[in-house]
């Protein structure tokens, strides 16, 4: 405990010191852009420090809320309150670990107000981490919303050409979820009359408001995922995002999304949820198979991994409504992979980028001639991409589709569909950018890797093969909070059709 604060707390508050910091660099602007960098690399390196300290205490064996804080703040019923359990903290850590390599990777890329962007993303932090560690409905609610104002200056500022046209698309799309998401926490509060989300946990909804919620709830998290057919804003928004906007949007905001699903819909709507499972598992289906299909058709490589992204995401929707372990470990699972493999493939090709200045994947090939470390890696990341067995991509899927075939096996057939279209559009992305004969002349004075880059892509391929051959590190935090879960969930049912059976 540092000044009656704790270690969550700590989490919340560094990124934000950096920005202050930064705020109060005066000088000439050649010196202030140098210390904004050094000082946001500097923010984002305390926070992971702080972060791995917090692991060291986290017991995964306990299914319950740890390191909570509890803060005097709105009323009575309304508290500032932090905790972590096993399905939020590895999130925690994720977005903690992969913050110092989005400021390396804007390192020369950003040339333009260098210091108000290295501001933003040091208060997107607090933001994203702020999502995972909230334990109050409205501070949630608030840390939710709040991420997508620094996303939005982020991609309408420092992005492409139709910058300003894709950030209002993603401001529009999720804020008109979000609008569902406050009118289900107002009913809730005037139902439970708390925020607080343990005691929402254990509090038992009426089932047919359980309906309306669930489908509230459910607006606000589809469009953050993003699940078919709302997913539209996402390749807008990546294609003109820069590259570690990019990284940030796929490796942890689409992430809140499924956080929110097994925070809130599953455990606090028990009832609803088994009744919209078979709905679920539609619109899974769907996105697995469609996106894969739009992804086949993309001419550039930004757009394409953003509806990869789409089809990924589709996999943890459908293994999280499973209800089976399998399926919510594997969901889990899926999301901290493709946290780490798609925000790999993002600056993959911010790499290239910087060099030539178009995603177009007709303006590359050839690459593995002047380029062949980027060749390996670029590799890496897209068999695990692919979902190769010994890469982290395998392991989220497998189990993911374990849960369907147990849940329902049609689901499963039609998902490994879009395991073998995943295969034809990755590849058919690598072929086409890295082999072949190096003809166009631009490319023929390209460079490989530098320093800098390869202390970004170096440990993100070292983790990925890791969890790929130690799914375990990550799998055991989840253990514990998914049995607790099933188990109520179950026990939520079961009490439902007595009353139902006592009824009649």
């Amino acid at each position: 405990m540092m000044f009656g604060f704790g270690i969550l707390t700590g989490l919340l508050v560094l990124p934000l010191v950096g920005a202050a910091f930064i705020l109060a660099q005066r000088g000439d602007q050649a010196s202030v852009e140098s210390n904004a960098r050094y000082a946001a690399l500097a923010a984002t390196v305390a926070t992971f420090v702080l972060a791995c300290v917090a692991w060291a205490k986290f017991d995964p064996a306990n299914p319950g809320f740890q390191m909570v804080e509890t803060h005097a703040w709105v009323s009575d019923a309304i508290q500032f309150k932090l905790g972590v359990d096993g399905f939020s903290f590895p999130f925690v850590v994720l977005t903690a670990f992969l913050m110092p390599f989005c400021i390396l990777a804007s390192w020369h890329a950003i040339t333009k107000r260098v210091r108000e962007y290295m501001v933003a993303f040091l208060i997107l932090e607090t933001l994203m981490i702020g999502v995972f560690v909230a334990l109050d409905l409205v501070l949630f609610y608030l840390f939710f919303e709040g991420g997508l104002i620094p996303m939005f200056l982020i991609i309408g500022i420092w992005g492409g050409k139709r910058r300003v046209y894709a950030s209002y698309k993603f401001f529009l799309y999720t804020l008109l979820g979000s609008v569902l998401l406050l009118l289900a926490l107002m009913a809730m509060y005037w139902n439970a009359g708390t925020t607080d989300i343990p005691t929402l946990l254990a509090h038992k909804f009426p089932a047919g408001m359980q309906t309306w919620l669930w489908l509230a709830f459910f607006a606000s998290f589809a469009v953050k995922m993003p699940m078919w057919p709302v997913h539209t804003w996402l390749p807008d928004a990546h294609v003109e995002a820069p590259t570690a906007g990019s990284v940030v949007l796929a490796a942890i905001m689409l992430k809140m999304g499924g956080y929110g699903f097994i925070r809130f819909s599953i455990p606090m709507f028990p009832e609803a949820s088994a009744y919209f499972a078979s709905f679920v598992f539609a619109l899974s289906v769907i996105a697995i198979v469609y996106t894969s299909l739009v992804a086949l058709m993309q001419e550039d490589i930004k757009k394409l991994i953003a509806y990869s992204s789409v089809a990924h995401m589709g996999f943890v929707t459908m293994g999280l409504f499973t209800l089976t372990p399998q399926g919510i470990q594997g969901a889990m699972f899926q999301m901290v992979s493709h946290g780490l493999v798609s925000g790999a493939l993002f600056l993959c090709v911010g790499v290239i980028y910087d060099r030539m200045h178009t995603r177009e994947i007709a303006a590359y090939g050839g690459l593995v001639n002047r380029m062949p470390v980027y060749a390996v890696i670029f590799m890496v990341f897209t068999m695990a991409n692919v979902g190769l067995p010994g890469t982290a991509g395998f392991v989220g899927e497998f189990l993911t589709l374990m849960g369907a075939f147990r849940a329902n096996p049609w689901v499963a057939f039609i998902a490994c569909s879009g395991v073998i279209l995943s295969a034809a559009y990755a590849l058919w992305l690598y072929r086409r950018v890295v082999f072949g004969e190096l003809v166009k002349p631009e490319l023929k004075d390209i460079a490989d890797l530098d320093r800098r880059e390869m202390a970004i892509l170096v440990p993100l391929v070292l983790l990925t093969v890791w969890y790929g051959i130690r799914p375990g590190t990550i799998l055991d935090a989840f253990a514990a909070p998914t049995e607790a879960l099933i188990k109520n969930y179950q026990a939520a049912l079961t009490a439902a059709k007595t009353a139902m059976l006592v009824v009649q």
